[in-house]
């Protein structure tokens, strides 16, 4: 299954909510954090999709101080890895796998039994994620996912192609994203990624893409215009009724 290339003109739904700029990187983690913490008390058992890599790691670490103060709010909360480098051992540094344990699993008390997570190195990738396609339909629909706005416009590892899959796959992975601050510290490269599919990341309720840095104002500055093409994965995001784009001073598109 996948959506074809296409551009349309025109705001299906409510369009992209814009909350933004934020003074600064710790001010619009906070706005992330709020928002979660939100949707949290208005579902304990809240099943959340999140991204890996710099960007979400601040609205993360508020999240575990939130715990500190308030260990029971975190009592059923669900998680979804969004996607991870595939072909590198689980406890590899750089798979998404270590980053989520440090950050989310292990701060919030996450049990195994509320994780849903690609295995990084399966014997059979296809099957992985014909697995997590199953987990996600006995689990869903994820309540809130939070996502990162790629350097080439992807979301997730859903990378600007003709075609893209509507759920979850593996990926060819571009340059770009081979060249992610994540795999600094891989012990091998990748041969593969592993993500959620559009249609999956469409399926959630509500959806926070967070921009950070002047290195995302291209991207952001794009994705201010309703256009929409599969060559810009990030602005199907357009077709969804509930997205609010957190961004930071630096990324501000300049007027």
């Amino acid at each position: 299954m996948v959506l074809a290339n296409r551009e349309i003109d025109n705001q299906p739904g409510q369009g992209i909510k814009w909350r933004g700029p934020a003074n600064d990187y710790q001010a619009m983690s906070r706005l992330a954090c709020e928002l979660i913490v939100e949707e949290l008390r208005r579902q304990p058992d809240l099943l959340l999709c999140a991204a890996s890599g710099s960007t979400p790691l601040g609205c993360y670490e508020r999240l575990a101080e939130q715990r500190q103060a308030e260990p029971q709010l975190f009592d059923h909360l669900r998680l979804l890895k969004l996607d991870e480098w595939g072909g590198l051992p689980m406890d590899d540094p750089a798979t998404c796998e270590a980053y989520l344990r440090h950050y989310l699993i292990e701060p919030l008390g996450i049990t195994d039994n509320r994780y849903l997570t690609f295995q990084s190195n399966p014997p059979d990738p296809q099957a992985e994620c014909q697995r997590i396609r199953a987990l996600l339909a006995e689990h869903s629909p994820i309540g809130l996912c939070l996502l990162g706005l790629g350097m080439n416009g992807h979301l997730g590892l859903n990378e600007p192609a003709d075609s893209l899959s509507a759920v979850a796959h593996i990926v060819e992975l571009s340059e770009s994203s081979k060249q992610h601050s994540m795999l600094d510290k891989a012990t091998k490269p990748p041969a593969y990624g592993m993500t959620l599919g559009m249609a999956e990341i469409l399926a959630a309720r509500k959806i926070v893409l967070l921009v950070s840095g002047s290195n995302k104002r291209r991207q952001l500055s794009r994705l201010r215009s309703p256009q929409i093409s599969t060559a810009f994965p990030a602005s199907l995001l357009w077709l969804h009724n509930d997205v609010t784009c957190l961004f930071d001073e630096e990324a501000a598109p300049e007027v």
